[in-house]
């Protein structure tokens, strides 16, 4: 049995962060109609796992698939692309909720903003959309990774015109590293993840992160979840979109934060329950590579403080059978192609359903239960998935 603990937020609910208003349904519009604007958008699948979930013990499981934003195989391009058009946009003294995909790649916009270099830190998937947006609008970008990344994850981001390298720290002091070059440099800090006085770039791309929610919700068309499980790095995507969910639904679904054991912050800053924020240190050797952070984006976890009812600490085992279950799903359910990171939510859903029936009870999943997760990527790294999801490896049996 894979290895899964649990800590209850007896602070969700209490009070109001100040930041949710930053992520309300407003907000969310105004996100989606930006991404709208781009050549190849289009609302990526929610996977019905009806079988899957009677083969759970649950009523229903949609799982939102990422595979195919904009052809880059994950979510966090929408991210990048709202952060960098709404910097874009200040340099024009615009706002962007009027300002288009064309506008922002007009040869105008180019003449009066010139050149400008965007520099991040990244496990991959973060780096290919800030590549990838910098691509599109002309622009410069710099990326650096984590010690242990991906050789696949950082030739997609070279082949997209930015320089790249993998450093020999992990994430954390990947993204200090980061932070120093933009200093020495003059160039654009885009970071996910936020620290005093650095909050309005993360927080755009938080709010670039809405767009996925808002299409979940309304392929849900009107069904309401009872659970929503969503997995945290630095807690950037996991903070924006529970309090988006808390906008449109309130209380009544249960949020779930998942996390790996070895880069466990929030669920270790919850656990702590002092006050104050705890970092988790090391190598972070996880295969949930996305999710590899020690340090809490401070505006994320103001969020899951407030919005959050429980936080799991989980092996890569979890991982890794949600990766199979959902490559090969109950009967005539959709498979879905989920990389270790996307798979995180769902493996701890089965993982739960089959193995830890307190924590079954406690989060009250039972077989009228709607869960919706989100596969925040596909096969960013084609060997290891096949490693996995073929051959077995991190299986518990």
């Amino acid at each position: 049995m894979a290895k899964l603990n649990i800590v209850y937020n007896r602070h969700c609910g209490k009070a109001a962060s100040a930041y949710m208003p930053l992520f309300d349904t407003k907000q969310a519009q105004i996100t989606h109609s930006f991404h709208s604007t781009f050549e190849g958008y289009a609302p990526t699948p929610l996977a019905k796992l009806e079988n899957t979930a009677k083969h759970l013990g649950t009523g229903s499981i949609f799982v939102k698939d990422e595979s195919h934003r904009f052809g880059l195989n994950a979510f966090k391009a929408l991210g990048g692309s709202f952060c960098l058009g709404s910097y874009i946009a200040d340099r024009l003294g615009r706002d962007i909720s009027a300002l288009s995909y064309s506008e922002l790649t007009s040869e105008k916009t180019k003449s009066a903003i010139g050149e400008i270099t965007f520099v991040t830190a990244t496990d991959g998937n973060h780096g290919r959309g800030i590549a990838w947006t910098a691509a599109k609008l002309g622009q410069q970008a710099v990326v650096y990774m984590p010690k242990g990344s991906a050789a696949e994850r950082l030739e997609n981001i070279r082949k997209l015109g930015a320089k790249a390298d993998i450093t020999d720290v992990n994430y954390d002091d990947t993204v200090r590293f980061a932070k120093q070059q933009a200093e020495a440099n003059g160039w654009v800090l885009v970071q996910d993840t936020a620290w005093e006085g650095y909050e309005k770039i993360p927080t755009r791309i938080m709010q670039g992160y809405l767009t996925m929610a808002l299409e979940a919700v309304n392929q849900l068309d009107g069904k309401k979840p009872t659970h929503i499980f969503l997995q945290a790095g630095v807690g950037a995507m996991a903070g924006a979109l529970a309090a988006f969910f808390r906008d449109v639904y309130g209380f009544e679904p249960k949020i779930v934060i998942v996390e790996p054991d070895k880069a466990d912050c929030f669920y270790q800053t919850a656990k702590a329950d002092d006050g104050s924020i705890h970092s988790v240190g090391g190598a972070l050797d996880t295969i949930m590579a996305g999710l590899a952070c020690g340090e809490p984006c401070t505006i994320g976890w103001d969020l899951l403080r407030h919005c959050a009812d429980a936080f799991v600490s989980m092996d890569d085992t979890v991982a890794a059978n949600g990766m199979r279950m959902l490559a090969c799903p109950a009967q005539s359910d959709d498979p879905v192609t989920s990389g270790e990171s996307g798979a995180a939510g769902f493996g701890a859903v089965a993982e739960i359903m089959r193995n830890y029936p307190q924590i079954k009870a406690n989060l009250g999943i039972d077989r009228n239960s709607t869960v919706l997760c989100f596969s925040t990527e596909g096969a960013t790294d084609v060997e290891n998935y096949r490693n996995i999801v073929w051959y077995g490896k991190y299986s518990d049996k």
